[in-house]
């Protein structure tokens, strides 16, 4: 009787190779010095300045994160990749280039290095997004950024080397013109795209990466090769955030522009049933799923698979995700619901960076992650 006892409590605990937890109703709040302050980036300041002041503090942990990047690839590779992403530097569009150049001269290392680093993003990250809707017809929106799968494992701390840097190097950033707030995201220091970015009062948009044989590294042979006809996915959030002045032109940007990587982007908006689920291969529009009161869909949740196929068996983070939100209910939609159904295993993983909540009324909330063991690589 204690063996079944036992097999039967195991069999709950790991499920095919994924550490599985029952919905945690106890992680909000989180521990008030795991939430991340917030630097200020100024429009007004020319693009090769504008990241000065907000990296000078972390240069040094900035620096090692870049490293850790580069430490990936031998000298005589790093010496190729100088000259290339210096050639690339140069084909990207302004503020952006401007602002990769004034960061390198921050951290006084090559130009071509931080470009790198900025094109890591395109084609690394791993995550779960969520959007809500509570029965008032109030939005809600979450993320798990999870980042550096299979890029060094520290056995020491039992975590991704990278994971562990990132850490180090996440903030809260305002992006301000005169004075005022535009938008807010959660971006590493050193990135000059979006990945999580909240525009009040019009809408939330977060990405999530698309694993696809159209990847990312396609598109940007096609940049490399000449076509520059698509968006790379971070620059287009933050073009969204800074020219879009509503959900429904946000939602129009996100389904008509080519873009350099396939992407899943979840955007929600101000008023009921404004959430939307975009699904997007480098040159169109894969699939979309909306909220609808009506036909009893009230939340949307997306990890890296495409919702109309079932995810694998050692990476099913949607199914755990989705019988959590079911379990919380729609009456209970709300920052504490999200921030415990992200942080619940395996949406919670080694891999967890951060967890924003945001919202188009409240801004931008987020908080640093660590997964204790058990937990799943990723």
């Amino acid at each position: 009787m204690i063996l079944l006892a036992l097999f039967v409590f195991v069999s709950i605990i790991v499920t095919d190779g994924q550490v599985v937890e029952e919905c945690r109703l106890d992680k909000f709040p989180p521990d008030e010095d795991t939430k991340l302050s917030t630097v200020v980036v100024n429009l007004d300041d020319p693009p090769e300045l504008r990241w000065k002041n907000a990296i000078g503090p972390v240069k040094e942990d900035v620096v090692t994160l870049i490293s850790t990047v580069t430490s990936y690839f031998n000298k005589y590779e790093l010496k190729i990749f100088d000259v290339a992403f210096d050639f690339l530097l140069d084909t990207l569009p302004d503020p952006y280039r401007s602002e990769i150049k004034g960061i390198a001269e921050v951290l006084d290392i090559p130009v071509g290095e931080v470009t790198l680093y900025n094109v890591f993003y395109e084609l690394f990250s791993v995550c779960t997004s969520i959007v809500a809707e509570d029965p008032d017809g109030k939005l809600y929106h979450a993320r798990n950024l999870d980042f550096g799968l299979f890029l060094g494992w520290d056995d020491k701390n039992d975590t991704w080397i990278l994971s562990e840097r990132l850490r180090k190097v996440v903030f809260n950033v305002d992006y301000q013109k005169d004075g005022q707030s535009v938008y807010q995201s959660a971006s590493f220091l050193g990135y000059v795209g979006l990945l999580t970015v909240v525009k009040p009062p019009a809408f939330t948009l977060t990405i999530n990466e698309r694993f696809n044989k159209e990847g990312g590294f396609i598109g940007i042979w096609r940049w490399i090769m000449g076509d520059r006809s698509a968006k790379w996915t971070g620059f287009l959030m933050r073009d969204i955030a800074e020219t879009a002045d509503s959900f429904s032109a946000a939602k129009e940007m996100l389904m008509t522009q080519k873009l350099l990587a396939p992407a899943y982007y979840m955007l929600g908006g101000n008023s009921t049933g404004e959430g939307v689920l975009i699904t997007r291969s480098l040159d169109k529009v894969e699939d979309v799923r909306e909220l609808n009161k009506t036909a009893g869909i009230w939340y949307l949740l997306e990890t890296n698979y495409d919702p109309w196929t079932e995810p694998p068996f050692f990476d099913d983070r949607r199914t755990p995700g989705n019988i959590c939100m079911k379990q919380w209910g729609q009456q209970n939609t709300g920052m504490k619901s999200l921030f415990n159904v992200l942080s619940t295993k395996p949406n919670l993983n080694k891999l967890t960076v951060y967890t924003s909540l945001l919202t188009v009324r409240d801004g931008i909330s987020t908080w640093r992650q660590e997964c204790p063991d058990p937990c799943t690589p990723w």
